[in-house]
């Protein structure tokens, strides 16, 4: 099943800071596994192709204001590539590349036919104006042009970005393309080409994963004790699948802090009070106020870490009592807190396979936007759930064949699947 070849430790050695080392910590790991040789392990450690644009915007003032934009493609062996943009006013290049390898192995794993990408753009959203949000976004698309397309390049919403940029993103993509090509980009509107079911099919996945590892393990979901970190999309939806199940849902928490009821908490109820509280739990009676560190290491079976990355680290890994780990954020577990984690028996349902339920539904809605037929609601969750179950049970024969984690089974399988493609293709020039 696997490529051999000698391998060697490879590259320049990264800076302790970089979001780049966890990743490449975990790329080493099955790169040994694998025995890849150092130009392979170089040619997949190495993004495809990296754009830095200026987007000068005239601003509501009628200033100028310059603002700094990414693209980065990882890997468009398997396909296009595929990758979400953010706006936040700390994105940088590192980043990006470290979050569009992730999605190269998210794709291969679930056996989706994309590469990895990544956007981003340096800017606080929170400051500026629906309409300078509007032109930015139209000049950033504008700029990339050559690098976005349905067979090339297609962008998603990711942090601080939604359905409404998706939209202006089509849109000035098909202006310039002289025709309405919806496949551009996925998480549009669904009046646009949107696809059914895709707002929920990240948390979607984290339970469908989570309810397979529970299989392996023996457990049923009503007798199994749930702490949620994070209650927006994913977390949120995560924990309402989660109490559909029957488990007890005993802690969940936004940014306000968290929220712990040892009999469990009414999770619809829940998500009634925030949505009529500006989206936050904050003031949430019917349960006792906690830290978010403090529900991390509550005693539970089922810890969905849904929030921000670096939330389990080495300095309370240790602390940990859950059974079962499912990332539904990315990077929630730092690769200096997985051996802590492995030696207490804690099973790591890796964020590689728990959140790609997203990307997953993402590449229904470009097949639905592609042959401009578009399946119900029901459909989208059945293949959905299909896939992931699928994508869980080879993960879990890797980790047994190797006597590994999931997490470096991830890392294994998805690296050769997209090394094994790169061979049969082989090098052009």
């Amino acid at each position: 099943m696997y490529t051999t070849g000698y391998y060697k430790e490879p590259g320049p050695k990264l800076d302790e800071d970089s979001p780049f080392k966890s990743m490449m910590e975990r790329f080493r790991f099955a790169a040994n596994i694998l025995e890849l040789d150092e130009g392979m392990f170089q040619y997949l450690a190495s993004p495809v192709k990296q754009v830095i644009v200026s987007i000068p915007v005239v601003m509501d003032s009628g200033e100028i204001e310059v603002f700094e934009g990414y693209r980065v493609i990882h890997d468009n062996v398997l396909g296009p590539s595929k990758g979400g943009i953010r706006y936040a006013p700390d994105v940088n290049l590192e980043e990006v590349k470290a979050l569009a390898s992730w999605m190269t192995w998210k794709c291969a794993i679930v056996n989706v036919p994309f590469g990895g990408a990544k956007g981003g753009v340096r800017c606080d959203p929170t400051r500026l104006s629906k309409g300078e949000l509007e032109r930015l976004t139209r000049r950033y698309t504008s700029n990339m042009l050559e690098v976005f397309g349905p067979d090339r390049d297609i962008p998603a919403p990711d942090m601080n970005t939604n359905e409404q940029v998706m939209a202006w993103i089509m849109d000035t993509y098909s202006m310039n393309a002289h025709k309405t090509e919806t496949a551009v980009v996925t998480g549009k509107p669904l009046i646009l080409g949107g696809s059914q079911g895709r707002k929920e099919a990240t948390g979607r996945g984290v339970v469908t994963v989570t309810l397979a590892a529970l299989n392996k393990k023996g457990m049923l979901p009503n007798k199994c004790t749930v702490a949620v970190q994070g209650f927006g999309n994913v977390g949120s939806v995560s924990a309402e699948l989660m109490y559909e199940q029957g488990a007890k849902v005993i802690a969940i928490s936004d940014l306000s802090g968290g929220y712990y009821n040892k009999d469990g908490i009414d999770i619809p109820k829940a998500k009634e009070y925030a949505q009529n509280n500006n989206n936050l739990l904050e003031g949430y009676s019917k349960a006792e106020k906690i830290s978010n560190e403090e529900l991390l290491q509550l005693e539970c079976d089922i810890l969905i870490p849904a929030a921000k990355e670096d939330q389990i680290g080495r300095h309370n890994a240790g602390n940990i009592q859950a059974r079962i780990i499912a990332e539904g954020a990315n990077g929630p577990v730092t690769a200096n807190a997985d051996s802590i984690l492995e030696d207490k028996g804690i099973m790591v349902i890796p964020d590689i396979l728990a959140n790609a339920g997203g990307v997953t539904v993402s590449y229904f809605e470009w097949v639905q936007d592609r042959q401009g037929y578009f399946w119900t609601e029901e459909r989208v969750n059945r293949r959905l759930n299909r896939m992931m179950r699928d994508a869980f049970d080879n993960l879990f024969k890797v980790s047994e064949e190797h006597d590994i984690t999931l997490r470096q089974a991830a890392y294994v399988y998805g690296i050769n699947k997209v090394a094994t493609t790169l061979k049969m293709r082989g090098i052009y020039g």
